[in-house]
């Protein structure tokens, strides 16, 4: 658990608090989705308490923090673009949040989706 000693005291900010972080700034990026988006309700699962950390893990070593993340990228996503503006966004954001020092922030490209064809526009082609 990542703290820092202040004035008035010590101040401790849990794992599970920058893991959040981070990957809320991931996915902020055009073409990323975290590791529990790729099936199919992930808009019910990004709400969820543990799948908002899936894909995150926090190692913190002397004080700086090393971030491990596992996204999925939409199909036609340049990869490489997108993994540096995770990893810039990232450390920032909790850099930002949090007073920390980040150390690396390691992407992994777990997989690639296709986004998914509205219902309606899906049943007017079946139909066709």
């Amino acid at each position: 658990m990542p703290d820092k000693k202040e004035e008035f005291g010590q101040i401790q900010i849990a794992d599970e608090v920058v893991a959040v972080i981070a990957a809320t700034a991931a996915m902020e990026i055009e073409g990323v989705l975290n590791a529990s988006s790729t099936s199919g309700n992930a808009f019910v699962e990004f709400f969820g308490k543990k799948s908002q950390t899936k894909g995150v893990k926090v190692n913190s070593d002397g004080g700086e923090l090393t971030l491990e993340l596992d996204i999925v990228v939409l199909f036609g996503t340049k990869i490489q673009t997108a993994a540096t503006e995770v990893q810039k966004k990232v450390k920032s954001a909790v850099e930002t949040m949090t007073g920390l020092t980040v150390a690396m922030v390691n992407v992994n490209v777990c997989g690639i989706v296709k986004e998914k064809q509205p219902k309606a526009a899906k049943n007017e082609i079946e139909q066709e």
